[in-house]
């Protein structure tokens, strides 16, 4: 990776089809409805909104979101493939999965998937995300089954080689949150939450961690080890970014100036199976000096701030060089 966060490019197809969708609608009417949307995500009340009452609001929900919901997902699904090579799903089942930005991530990272179905409550972001998906140049996108329902913890667990929830952990009442979670894995061959990148997204990604080590799952990524996570509540969160190129239209309905944004998210992917987890991830932006990088890491034996790799390490040293916040790291010299 470069200097900034990993680059999430959203694919061709599904660019050039949310562009298209977008701009069935006055960008000014759009640009209403997404600064109602964001105040709502700024208040913390997503929880009951946004209620996508029209076509214009899941137009604008998906502008405003599901460039940014594709980068995290793609970010957080490409270090779990890293971390799990021989891991070639079948099946996805996506969770509250609204217009579909998990499966499109999916496909892109794996293309062993045959077959993706997205569980949503809004009828709305049901017929978009079809009207999207009929576009993908995958066949397995275009094949995806949408599928109206409920985070519903009294029916049946969904059973898939995949199973995902992207930012919908925070919109669910807290006690029973515990209960999705177990309810999501209870039948997965590997399920995966991402939650905004901030300490209360991180919290509720630290709890549902804490649910899934309890059923012996074993965490592919971000983390290191499958031990308690090392960050005290209160004193810091993990957190990860994904920056992701604005098109004209995304870029002015959001009253952008940059020709970028970044997406921060926190993460788990957990599976039935052990992983081949790196040695460290490393935490923050690394301060590269000349001759010499710090790091702050967390690894098997917890977190280690402050790690200083110089050019006497040789290999390490390149690879610390060249290394970005949110990337794995080998400890071995």
């Amino acid at each position: 990776m470069g200097e900034f966060p990993l680059v999430a490019l959203l694919p061709d197809d599904l660019r050039s089809s949310l562009d298209g969708e977008l701009g069935r609608f006055p960008e000014s009417r759009l640009a209403q409805a997404v600064d109602k949307l964001s105040t709502r995500y700024r208040q913390g009340d997503a929880a009951t909104s946004p209620i996508l009452s029209s076509e214009i609001d899941v137009a604008a929900y998906a502008g405003y979101r599901m460039p940014a919901t594709y980068a995290a997902v793609a970010a957080a699904f490409g270090e779990a493939a890293a971390a799990a090579p021989g891991f070639a799903p079948r099946t996805q089942v996506d969770i509250g999965g609204g217009t579909g930005a998990a499966v499109w991530a999916a496909a892109q990272v794996w293309p062993s998937l045959e077959k993706c179905t997205v569980i949503e409550q809004v009828a709305g972001a049901l017929t978009l995300g079809r009207k999207l998906a009929s576009t993908a140049v995958s066949p397995t996108v275009r094949g995806t089954t949408w599928v109206r329902g409920l985070v519903d913890t009294a029916a049946a667990a969904p059973s898939a080689d995949l199973v995902t929830m992207s930012y919908v952990l925070g919109e669910l009442p807290e006690p029973g949150r515990d209960d999705v979670v177990r309810w999501l894995a209870a039948k997965a061959g590997t399920v995966a939450l991402i939650e905004p990148g901030t300490p209360a997204g991180f919290a509720r990604i630290r709890a549902a961690r804490d649910v899934l080590r309890g059923m012996d799952r074993h965490v592919v990524a971000p983390c290191p080890h499958d031990g308690e996570c090392p960050i005290r509540p209160g004193e810091d969160w993990c957190h990860f970014a994904a920056r992701l190129p604005r098109s004209g239209i995304h870029r002015r309905i959001k009253a952008g100036t940059l020709g970028f944004e970044d997406e921060k998210f926190s993460y788990v992917v957990a599976s039935a199976e052990p992983a081949d987890r790196p040695d460290a991830r490393i935490l923050r932006h690394p301060r590269k000096h000349k001759g010499w990088v710090q790091l702050d890491l967390c690894t098997v034996d917890g977190l280690t701030p402050g790690v200083t790799v110089s050019k006497r390490h040789g290999p390490r040293y390149r690879a610390a060089r060249d290394a970005e916040w949110g990337d794995a790291l080998s400890v071995e010299e």
